[in-house]
């Protein structure tokens, strides 16, 4: 599939839950949240490819595991965050999705510490 497909599902699925919210709008919901799941999933289709070429990347000129499973952590926390916030805020919780949001922001700073350490120790070797 394509960006193509992914847009016609969200595009249809927003045409059909704009009809469906006038009649029943527990339904308008549950169509978006479907669309959501089901672009969130083929996203993660895609970012099984990109892992892959990453990891060769990474093997070829030999990067510490500590950074890419660091940066593969803080995509994998922003995505669902993302995904998340967007659910709770068209469903009318903006107040839960922002601190979903923030929540997302603390678990990235808390994964990053490891290689903010590594490049302070790094900038400590060039000082001294």
């Amino acid at each position: 599939m394509t960006i193509i497909t992914v847009a016609a599902v969200g595009i249809t699925a927003v045409f059909l839950a704009s009809q469906l919210k006038g009649m029943k709008g527990e339904y308008s919901f549950f169509l978006s949240a479907a669309a959501g799941m089901f672009v969130f999933f083929f996203g993660m289709q895609k970012l099984e490819g990109i892992l892959t070429v990453i990891k060769k990347i990474q093997e070829e000129i030999q990067l510490n595991p500590v950074y890419f499973s660091t940066l593969m952590k803080m995509v994998g926390i922003t995505y669902i965050g993302e995904f998340a916030t967007g659910i709770c805020k068209d469903s009318g919780h903006s107040f839960l999705g922002s601190q979903i949001e923030i929540f997302g922001k603390l678990s990235i700073l808390a994964v990053s510490v490891p290689v903010v350490l590594a490049l302070l120790n790094t900038l400590e070797t060039f000082l001294v």
